[in-house]
């Protein structure tokens, strides 16, 4: 008899993760922005008519984000349930993780103004 513990743990993983995402997405202001640029990029995306390569950077720039402000969002959920009050270490882990998630955003907004200037600028 074939073992099918392999898939069914694959997919359950899956499972999970899409739920974690709806959380995020239902739950979390900075993702439920983040998500919103996300789809509006799409949206100008299509407008444009960007190239597979565009295309590729910007799916790759909004997923970029999106991940790292999901992972900011666990590390500060993480330090509330250790430490609820105010403590300053924590506080120093909160904000290293802010900081990858401005990173992120700095790059997408390079990788957007890359794209896109040069399409609105065609505009005028």
């Amino acid at each position: 008899m074939k073992d099918n513990r392999f898939v069914k743990g694959r997919l359950k993983s899956v499972e999970y993760s899409i739920k974690g995402a709806w959380k995020l997405v239902t739950s979390e202001h900075s993702i439920m922005v983040q998500f919103g640029l996300g789809v509006a990029v799409t949206i100008a995306g299509f407008y444009f008519n960007i190239s597979a390569t565009e295309w590729m950077l910007q799916i790759f720039a909004v997923g970029l984000v999106l991940a790292i402000e999901g992972a900011n969002t666990a590390i500060e959920k993480i330090c509330d349930f250790i430490h609820p009050d105010f403590n300053p270490k924590i506080g120093f882990i909160k904000d290293i993780a802010s900081g990858a998630v401005f990173f992120a955003a700095l790059s997408a907004i390079a990788v957007g103004c890359i794209i896109y200037y040069p399409k609105v600028a065609a505009l005028f």
